[in-house]
């Protein structure tokens, strides 16, 4: 067959809602499409965990200290799982595991918005497991339906344990939004501080010529905007009824329209933080990932020898 008659087959089996595995013939434009998006979600995971990990040692108690590191464990281990479903993509295109893992490194990949951002207080733990987690959540629930195989069924494992994170966040929340006025201070501060990073997770409103085709591919199922809508309708009202306000005088549903209107993030100020790693934590994060990536290296070596005994035995 030609490529074109490939491509069309191709076009036709998503229509039907097969799956694409690793293993079938995939548009070059398809292949790098998915492993952007599957690379940057599983180096999210990986910085995602740097703002949690810096809470462990300081967590308020034995039990918060244990919940918070398991959270730390889980969101590595996504990191990797989404690794290995990037690698297969990747392999054709001359890119190794230990490349994807180190573009971060070198700059080559970005990691969400929200993971560039200081976690002052310990309601900043809370609110990344709770809107940040239920950000990420929104977003991967409805990436479960994408067109890829592998992705989607790593993503079953993730969004399960997620909703765990989800919860653990709102625990911390409840407790503090319940406790004294300092505490109650302190978890306003931190909305107030995370509101604006958290309409930028979900990307600009206008639909880019990229998103539009993981659309057409059937990756995406839904737009930036649709997701934030989501966002709004489920954690809006759970905000509000917690006593808490959101900074965003604007912030309206209307039911006429069946919406929610708000005041849009500073999209170049933000963007900008993403495109080049200069947010307030951006190089501290990074320098931390290459210290952990270089210094763990004998482990990685010592690994992959031993493996390699056992086959030769």
């Amino acid at each position: 067959m030609t490529d074109a008659e490939r491509h069309a087959r191709f076009m036709e089996r998503l229509e039907r809602g097969e799956k694409i595995e690793a293993t079938d013939w995939m548009p070059d434009e398809y292949r790098k499409l998915l492993l952007k998006l599957i690379h940057m979600h599983a180096i999210s995971e990986i910085m995602g965990a740097l703002p949690e990990k810096e809470w462990v040692p300081k967590a308020p108690t034995l039990k918060r200290k244990l919940a918070i590191m398991a959270k730390v464990q889980d969101e590595m281990g996504h990191g990797q799982l989404l690794l290995r479903v990037a690698e297969d993509l990747a392999a054709p295109l001359g890119k190794t595991r230990e490349d994807l893992v180190t573009d971060v490194i070198r700059g080559r990949v970005k990691f969400h918005n929200v993971f560039h951002m200081p976690a002052p207080t310990w309601a900043d733990a809370g609110v990344i497991g709770w809107l940040v987690d239920g950000a990420a959540i929104i977003n991967q629930a409805a990436l479960l339906h994408t067109s890829y195989g592998p992705y989607a069924r790593v993503l079953k494992r993730i969004c399960a344990e997620e909703s765990f994170h989800m919860q653990h966040g709102e625990n911390i929340i409840l407790a503090l939004a319940g406790g004294t006025d300092e505490q109650r201070a302190m978890l306003q501060d931190a909305v107030n501080r995370w509101w604006e990073s958290l309409l930028f997770f979900f990307g600009p409103v206008e639909v880019t010529s990229s998103a539009q085709r993981m659309i057409q591919y059937k990756i995406r199922t839904k737009t930036n905007e649709e997701l934030r809508q989501q966002f709004f309708q489920k954690y809006v009202p759970r905000i509000w009824s917690l006593g808490l306000t959101i900074p965003d005088p604007d912030l309206r549903y209307d039911e006429a329209e069946g919406k929610w209107h708000f005041t849009p993030p500073d999209w170049k100020k933000w963007g900008h933080i993403v495109q080049n790693n200069d947010g307030p934590q951006s190089q501290e994060r990074v320098a931390l990932r290459r210290f952990a990536h270089e210094e763990q290296q004998w482990v990685r070596e010592a690994m992959v020898r031993a493996g390699r005994k056992s086959l030769a035995v």
